[in-house]
């Protein structure tokens, strides 16, 4: 009874939050309800119909896209000693599976990628200090959901650069006006989230404006910043309405952004859409060549995922995976704030590239790993030297959160791979090290690749109380195991992991982790499969 009345609840307050926004009333005026009109029994027979189903506030869900995730498997150390892995400061999925259950619903499976809800969130990471822009900061503790494995904690803080500093950007606006963009969560949306990133540019930077729907076209050629008005005017007149020539749009809009090129500056085309490609070269190999020759020639991509229904999140992360990018998904203007207004520099300045991570296990101490998360970030292991390889970005401030669960050497747990040859033998060194970690990335600018190097001992594990940063990132991802579904989720509980996050709020100011505390609540609710006896 509790689930279904949470969920109705949900349900009546986003169906008064639409009617608020739809009309320009404040949220908390008086609801009026309507009386149905009476049928006579005569028009119909003995018995009336029954009455539609009402549609879901989330829309048809069938006709969105998720790539599918296979999860990291744990690997035996003694087989495969080395993870290699781009790293990722995406967050779409996050917000978006806020979406599904603000609106009463679980989200599908493949929608949750661990990773991202881990870097939604801002740790209290050390500030970098040397010779690099960012700190590399481990932590080795147990593992919450599997009590016979350890946890290792990986957190790299970029440095700051003051908003002063940063060079001036040239940035093209690549909106979607199509008839799929046409609903209030959409294009309207869209218009107040832009309005939000302009108040943030300076006179130094510009911005012009392609749109698409049948075809594409130029609304607004670049203008500097310090022009808002006329900025302003070019978003408040877009209407949606045609279909969807998404090919035609990036041409262009990647066109214009190399017409107006600003050397050494910040050059990237910010594209807003739901997906819904359909006109053109709209086919995923299509486009991702199309914006890796743009990438080469220093222009980047920006994405910014709006509505639901038919939303194409498949096709818009291997968008901006392919444009050195980031991905985020707006569904509400407070999450247009948190993405366009407070970390909109880090979002548009990296302050390193092709940033990959590859961690050495000792199997004197290690019997196997898992990385949590990062599933289409994996590389090879010759990948790591390879300077020509593409990876992630770190942008301005930003933080890059990943764990891998540690099955230690002493288990009798049995893991894949982890078998004796007949032929060969293989020789392992006497050490307290737990693992090695390198990270290679590039200065922007640059072709040649920097190395940093750290190590955790096995000794180096807490016995204490885990870090603050340690239990809330380890909440989050036990979080994200039950909405996955996943096979490695062990003893995982949402009673333990919101136990872990209620003390771990930290400085909480932008109520993120509030956020997130009420979301694992109604998922506790929603989810049937994982209910406490």
């Amino acid at each position: 009874m509790l689930k279904t009345r949470n969920v109705l609840l949900v349900s009546a307050l986003l169906s008064a939050l639409s009617s608020c926004h739809s009309t320009g009333e404040a949220p908390g005026q008086e609801l009026v309800e309507m009386e149905a009109p009476m049928v006579q029994k005569s028009d119909w027979g003995d018995e009336p119909p029954s009455p539609p189903p009402s549609p879901s506030p989330l829309g048809d869900q069938d006709n969105e896209e998720y790539e599918r995730i296979r999860e990291n498997p744990f690997v035996a150390t003694l087989a495969e000693p080395v993870s290699t892995f781009s790293i990722d400061v995406d967050r779409a999925a996050y917000a978006n599976v806020r979406r599904f259950l603000v609106g009463g619903q679980m989200p599908p499976p493949d929608a949750v990628r661990v990773e991202e809800m881990l870097n939604y969130f801002r740790y209290d990471y050390a500030q970098p200090q040397g010779p690099h822009p960012f700190s590399v900061n481990l932590e080795l503790a147990e593992c919450p959901w599997n009590p016979g494995h350890q946890l290792l904690h990986i957190g790299i803080q970029g440095k700051t650069v003051p908003t002063a500093d940063l060079p001036p950007s040239n940035l093209v606006f690549l909106l979607d006006v199509s008839g799929s963009m046409s609903d209030p969560n959409k294009l309207p949306l869209l218009k107040e989230s832009l309005a939000l990133l302009l108040e943030g540019l300076r006179p130094a930077d510009r911005v012009a404006v392609v749109v698409y729907a049948g075809a594409a076209g130029l609304v607004l050629p670049s203008t500097p910043a310090s022009e808002r008005e006329a900025i302003l005017e070019a978003f408040q007149k877009l209407e949606a309405g045609g279909s969807t020539a998404g090919g035609q749009g990036i041409e262009l809009a990647y066109q214009v952004a190399s017409q107006n090129f600003i050397p050494n500056g910040n050059n990237r085309v910010i594209l807003a859409t739901d997906g819904d490609f359909n006109v053109g070269p709209s086919s995923d190999a299509q486009l991702e060549r199309l914006i890796e020759q743009k990438r080469q020639a220093g222009v980047f991509l920006t994405v910014l995922g709006f509505g639901m229904g038919n939303y194409k999140d498949s096709k818009l992360e291997k968008l901006s995976n392919a444009g050195n990018g980031n991905y985020a998904y707006i569904d509400n203007l407070r999450e247009a704030q948190k993405t366009l207004g407070t970390e909109i520099w880090g979002t548009l300045f990296s302050i390193a590239k092709d940033v990959k991570i590859q961690i050495e296990f000792n199997p004197a101490q290690v019997k196997g790993y898992r990385l949590i998360g990062y599933e289409n970030r994996m590389l090879a292991a010759e990948d790591f030297d390879d300077d020509t390889k593409d990876a992630g970005e770190i942008g301005s401030g930003h933080s890059v959160t990943a764990l891998y669960e540690i099955i230690p050497a002493g288990s009798d747990e049995a893991v894949p791979g982890h078998t004796e040859l007949e032929y060969q033998r293989r020789e392992v060194l006497p050490s307290d090290d737990l693992m090695k970690l390198s990270l290679r990335y590039k200065l922007p600018g640059q072709d040649q690749s920097l190395l940093v190097e750290a190590k955790v001992k096995a000794s180096d594990a807490r016995s204490g109380s885990p870090s603050e940063n340690f239990r809330w990132a380890s909440a989050v991802a036990e979080f994200g195991l039950l909405l996955r579904r996943s096979d490695f989720a062990g003893n995982a509980r949402y009673p333990a992991l919101l136990e872990r996050a209620r003390q771990s709020t930290g400085f909480d100011l932008e109520g993120n982790r509030a956020e997130f505390i009420r979301l694992a609540g109604i998922a506790q609710d929603l989810d049937s499969e994982n209910q406490e006896p």
